[in-house]
């Protein structure tokens, strides 16, 4: 599916913009490239700037409701202030680093139902600035994801939706104001223990790093609770590891931790707390033992409905 828009903001009979990508699939630490195509219009037009921007749906509370709004987290001036005459026929190459924190969209081909992201233009001419050209961008998982992704189907696990939250997690290397998460059911096997499990990945050039959070089942005796892990691990381990054995054992070490992680509430930072338990209580398992052990990462299903949104305060694009 294809976002498209003509420029509206400058009127009947004004320039016009069409992006189009070389290639719309991109991983985490690549480049999209492609070419801003400006079409003059009646009249020559002084552009002071072309920018193309990546924005996503991030999930962003306010007060006791939590709402969806579109959030743009990389930018790139394609070009500076120049005329375009009228009916001219411009093209501008681009080529956008794509951040290592970048969510993962697609998984083998499937979009993950929760996830959205598109390529923004914009056009600023007088003051006017036009935001209305969006095309769609499949963010594919790096091999250590796609392996960590794969141990948990082979574990049985179920897909169930994946978010961005504002907000940032402690004790990790996070640089962006989101983070990624990909909800999973559990599998028969660990059902008596856990209900779902959350796993976030904070990528960085040097390697990635896993945070599990585990709904725990509560027992006759003791009320149910988020555990947390937090594990590190090289882009080359991604062959290197038995990746079933591994997260198996990122599970099991998880659930069996009870005490300093009850309660835990926050993520230090941003004043946006996400009621899951992260944060303070992620403190002491990033200080803990947990840290050493080998880690892995997880990946974020459609694009159909994801443009909609808080339009005014995120510079709004809509279908």
């Amino acid at each position: 599916m294809v976002f498209k828009k003509m420029l509206s903001a400058f009127g009947v009979g004004g320039p016009s913009v069409d992006t189009v990508l070389t290639n719309p699939n991109t991983r985490p630490g690549l480049t999209l490239e492609g070419q801003v195509n400006l079409q003059g219009g009646d009249a020559p037009a002084n552009v002071e700037q072309v920018v193309v921007s990546l924005v996503t749906r991030v999930e962003i509370e306010g007060g006791d409701t939590e709402y969806a709004g579109v959030m743009e987290f990389h930018r790139l001036p394609v070009s500076g202030a120049f005329q375009l005459a009228a009916k001219q026929q411009l093209s501008l190459p681009f080529q956008l680093p794509v951040p290592w924190e970048t969510p993962i969209t697609d998984v083998y081909g499937q979009r993950l139902r929760g996830m959205t992201m598109g390529l923004r233009t914009e056009l600023a001419i007088a003051r006017a600035v036009d935001k209305g050209d969006l095309d769609q961008v499949n963010v594919h998982p790096l091999p250590v994801h796609e392996r960590i992704l794969e141990a948990f189907q082979r574990l049985g696990f179920r897909f169930k939706h994946a978010d961005l939250e504002r907000g940032h997690i402690r004790g990790t290397q996070q640089t962006l104001p989101f983070y990624q998460e990909i909800e999973f059911f559990a599998s028969p096997q660990y059902a008596s223990t856990i209900n779902e499990v959350e796993l976030t990945f904070v990528t960085s050039p040097h390697g990635v790093e896993v945070i599990l959070e585990c709904d725990k089942r509560g027992g006759f005796l003791t009320p149910g609770h988020d555990a947390f892990g937090h594990y590190r691990l090289s882009h080359a381990d991604a062959d290197t590891t038995d990746w079933v054995q591994v997260v198996d054992g990122w599970l099991r070490e998880t659930t069996s931790r009870y005490g300093s992680l009850r309660g835990a509430h926050g993520f230090g930072g941003h004043g946006h707390g996400h009621g899951h338990g992260r944060g303070v209580g992620m403190g002491g398992v990033v200080a803990g033992a947990a840290m050493g052990a080998v880690g892995g990462m997880i990946v974020g299903d459609m694009i159909g409905d994801a443009f909609e949104g808080d339009g005014e305060d995120f510079g709004g694009f809509e279908e």
